[in-house]
């Protein structure tokens, strides 16, 4: 089985609770194939509309949607990007390995209905001062670690790609998904699960930056709050 990450666009003229609406009942049905054993939709909406202090935006104009598809064979796949140049302005597709080193348990997402929270979506660069292997030992080897102890996140899923899958996508070495719950889309203070304690907020905020400089460039990095669907 392969996992696919597409990224979407909306055209200007749409609003995101429209571009989500189209996504989430008229794109996805159309993926009712049996091939197709898992997908979730990720949009940028008015729900998160409040979290728009944690957007970065370098790659212009940024993605709207994410769809994540698991299917027997990216090969198979001309018939799922008929549909999305249908349903979207401009995608761009991802072949990705995942791995989830914090499953969501605690809230777990009803079929097609709107996850608990947020889900942080990051697309990121490796940079040019490290090589492959580095980059993953300082991300997965230690980042991790940091990353599920500075901040409130219930659920973490790390998709390092494989290839570009579509002509022309965004150069993008990782696509992150981070669910935070309601109350971070709010303020900073819940983001790092500090509420009350603006000693361990500013502690816990300076550890999470100082450990991703060690491996991200700031000026190649997008991160997009959005709201999360699991269709199937």
């Amino acid at each position: 089985m392969e996992k696919i990450i597409y990224a979407l666009w909306k055209t200007d003229k749409q609003t995101g609770d429209e571009f989500r609406e189209i996504l989430r009942t008229q794109l996805c049905p159309e993926l009712g194939r049996d091939d197709i054993h898992k997908i979730r939709l990720c949009v940028s909406d008015s729900d998160v509309a409040p979290a728009h202090e944690y957007r970065m935006e370098n790659t212009k104009p940024v993605a709207d949607a994410i769809l994540s598809l698991w299917l027997d064979t990216a090969i198979a796949r001309t018939d799922i990007e008929k549909c999305l140049q249908q349903y979207s302005e401009k995608h761009a597709g991802y072949l990705v390995t995942e791995s989830e080193p914090l499953p969501n348990r605690a809230h777990p997402p009803a079929q097609n209905e709107r996850t608990f929270g947020m889900n942080q979506v990051v697309f990121l660069q490796k940079p040019e001062r490290l090589s492959f292997d580095e980059w993953i030992a300082i991300w997965h080897g230690s980042h991790t670690q940091v990353a599920i102890d500075t901040q409130s996140t219930f659920g973490y899923r790390q998709n390092v790609v494989a290839r570009a899958l579509t002509p022309d996508a965004p150069p993008c070495d990782a696509i992150v998904e981070e669910n935070f719950p309601e109350a971070a889309i709010h303020g900073r203070a819940a983001f790092y699960d500090a509420e009350g304690n603006p000693a361990l907020q500013q502690e816990r905020e300076k550890l999470m930056i100082d450990s991703c400089m060690r491996f991200i460039d700031f000026d190649k990095i997008d991160c997009v709050p959005m709201s999360e669907y699991v269709i199937r």
